[in-house]
């Protein structure tokens, strides 16, 4: 089955202007930077992008760690995009999985190893690793306390 995806797209004015990006579950406001001539009221493309790797990332892991029945108490995760003339394009992918009070040994280690493999499972991440952007991750695993949990 071939995937579809519509996006619908109002622009108001002239660089200076913003628009709108809609889709099925997105409604976001998009703008040209201030640092490249525009308004900067809105998301610019390189956010969107990242945006994107971000989701991918996030789910693939997401599912790696329901499909190994880990004892999951919580997510998160930062993530930084640079931009340099030596480095190129790179994003990193700071995963943080907080796995209940009891889990074992074994179940944290199968947590680091999903942080690895959800990377090289992430489609859009791979996507852009094929047009040249240096995506990585550093996550860590903890156990869940009175000072880690999540809200």
């Amino acid at each position: 089955m071939d995937a579809k995806i519509n996006l619908k797209t109002v622009w108001n004015g002239n660089t200076k202007g913003n628009g709108i990006i809609k889709a099925n579950y997105l409604e976001t406001k998009i703008a040209i930077p201030e640092l490249l001539g525009g308004s900067g009221e809105g998301t610019e493309p390189k956010e969107l992008l990242v945006t994107s790797a971000v989701a991918c990332y996030t789910m693939t892991l997401a599912a790696m760690l329901e499909t190994r029945k880990l004892p999951v108490a919580g997510l998160t995760m930062d993530s930084e995009a640079t931009n340099s003339k030596e480095e190129g394009f790179k994003i990193m992918h700071y995963p943080h999985i907080i796995l209940s009070a009891d889990a074992t040994e074994e179940q944290i280690q199968s947590a680091n190893r999903a942080i690895v493999a959800a990377d090289k499972g992430c489609a859009v991440g791979n996507m852009l690793k094929k047009a040249d952007v240096q995506v990585g991750v550093q996550g860590k695993v903890s156990l869940l306390s009175k000072e880690n949990v999540v809200s």
